[in-house]
């Protein structure tokens, strides 16, 4: 039996790493002033809505850091050898541990809200939606920033077939998970103001409390599958089915049939292949990498033949 392997550090991140960083950082940037603003004037102004808020926003600021320090850490340890097949799962870890945030986060919420639904408490309802729209602006803008990156996760010329059943495999799971706190939070904020303005003219109080605990479940079934998808990668479930069905029919034919093919997820539009081959008439183990060649993502690739009189 012959054998070929990848050598060197492995091509684990996604194309648009550097790019994604760094718009990581400018909302990591804007959530700490905002934080910083709203902590200020809430101690000058006594008030409590506004202190509050500034510390929401500094679970905000915590969650998307662990976001940036994903890109930086993975960016700066891709070609270190104690990891075997790249950094790019960093990522996904951090989008674990932020979907379990968002978890956490959407309990709190329908937590208080079920509260204010038996026992509502006397609302400043100027104030309140001063912040609310204070946040839904901050918030807008971090979407913004974050978003066409977001759109556009396949980091692949056009000219490659899409292949759009396996879209989420190509996610950033960590550009996924700051995306959705900052959606998180400014569908909160839409929220809040609807019903603050319903509180407000129409004395629907209760709205409040109703709205709290119907963002809670939209933000739950977000964190839900965010944990999902993330959870898988980490657990090298199977890739993309379309990927391993390519692989296959590239190197398959009259005399060749693959025995065992693995593919898995090492990062954002990155995968890892094992392929074992049985042939009776074997090729050297370069004539089958040519025929992978074409195939995008594949970042490392394992070849088995054997056969007869297999060379490499």
């Amino acid at each position: 039996m012959s054998a070929g392997t990848d050598h060197g550090p492995v091509a684990a991140l996604g194309a648009g790493h550097q790019v994604h960083e760094r718009r990581t950082l400018w909302v990591v940037a804007l959530a700490a002033i905002t934080m910083l603003v709203e902590i200020a004037a809430g101690l000058a102004t006594g008030s409590m809505a506004l202190l509050a808020d500034g510390i929401h926003m500094a679970t905000h600021v915590g969650a998307l850091g662990l976001a940036a320090f994903a890109y930086r850490y993975a960016r700066r340890h891709a070609a270190d050898p104690r990891f075997v097949f790249g950094t790019g799962k960093v990522g996904d870890l951090a989008g674990f541990a932020s979907a379990l945030m968002l978890g956490v986060f959407a309990i709190g919420i329908a937590a208080e809200s079920v509260d204010r639904l038996f026992a509502p408490g006397a609302i400043a309802y100027g104030e309140a939606l001063w912040v609310a729209g204070l946040g839904l602006a901050v918030n807008l803008a971090s979407a913004l920033l974050l978003a066409h990156d977001h759109d556009h996760p396949h980091d692949h010329d056009h000219g490659h077939d899409h292949h759009h059943g396996a879209h989420g495999h190509h996610h950033d799971h960590n550009l996924r998970s700051a995306y959705f706190h900052v959606l998180a939070d400014a569908l909160t904020s839409v929220l809040a103001i609807a019903a603050l303005l319903a509180g407000l003219y129409l004395g629907w109080r209760w709205l409040d409390a109703a709205a709290g605990i119907a963002g809670a479940l939209v933000i739950a079934h977000w964190a839900l599958g965010l944990m999902r998808t993330t959870g898988l990668v980490l657990v090298d479930a199977t890739a993309d089915p379309g990927l391993a069905a390519r692989l296959r029919a590239a190197v398959e034919d009259e005399a060749t049939e693959v025995v065992d093919l693995r593919c898995w997820r090492i990062g954002p539009g990155r995968f890892a292949a094992l392929i074992a081959l049985h042939s009776a008439q074997p090729l050297p183990v370069a004539a089958y990498r040519a025929r992978l060649a074409g195939q995008h993502g594949l970042a490392w690739l394992w070849i088995g033949v054997s056969g007869r009189s297999a060379a490499d």
